[in-house]
């Protein structure tokens, strides 16, 4: 590389130093990053289950890897997932978040993988670490699954709700069967079921990184 003058230019050492360390950072972290990801899908094993909570912690929820991508699985049930929040004035109406998600699809060529999968996907994490009983957390990401699906509904929502600031929030969850097609003689009920889960407090800390 030359200046304007023609020169060579000449990197002094701090500048080489720095260059050189940055990239020793950078493979460093992506080697760790994809030695992470190697030991979550490879067989179980002694390294896997000494640091697994440290496995886990790098790739859930952005990075879980799902073998359905390759040998898919066609949704049974529709499902929808709904929010309300709670301020000083008082409690408001449910929001429709899976039908925000579809308004955004509906008539796109080219739809967002978000749109299409991130809050469902959310819930399915939710719902595979919570009991339905009681709502308590039955794996030990339960805490990571909660946070995640609340700070994509604030991410949604805001910090305020006609004016006053979000104290709480609640979720609730429907499902209906997908019905028949109209030739086959099965039937069965499409009726939606509910699954309310109780309020969660909301603070700042909820907001950290969100635009």
């Amino acid at each position: 590389m030359t200046d304007d003058g023609g020169a060579a230019r000449v990197w002094s050492r701090p500048a080489l130093a720095v260059l050189m360390t940055a990239a020793v950072v950078l493979a460093g972290c992506t080697a760790g990053f994809l030695g992470a990801l190697f030991l979550h899908v490879a067989p179980p094993n002694t390294l896997y289950q000494r640091y697994q909570q440290q496995v886990d912690g790098v790739v859930y929820p952005e990075f879980e890897q799902n073998w359905k991508l390759f040998a898919p699985d066609p949704l049974q049930q529709n499902l929808t997932v709904d929010a309300r929040v709670r301020t000083a004035a008082g409690t408001g109406g449910w929001i429709g978040l899976t039908a925000q998600d579809i308004a955004a699809i509906r008539g796109n060529p080219i739809p967002s993988h978000a749109d299409q999968n991130l809050l469902r996907r959310a819930w399915d994490f939710y719902d595979s670490t919570h009991s339905t009983q009681d709502d308590s957390a039955t794996a030990p990401n339960g805490a990571l699954a909660q946070e995640y699906l609340k700070r994509i509904a604030l991410q949604r929502i805001g910090r305020d709700a006609g004016g006053d600031a979000v104290m709480a929030i609640q979720f609730r969850a429907g499902t209906s069967a997908v019905a028949p097609p109209p030739w086959s003689r099965e039937s069965w009920s499409t009726r939606t079921q509910y699954r309310e889960l109780g309020w969660w407090p909301v603070t700042d800390q909820d907001y950290r990184g969100l635009r």
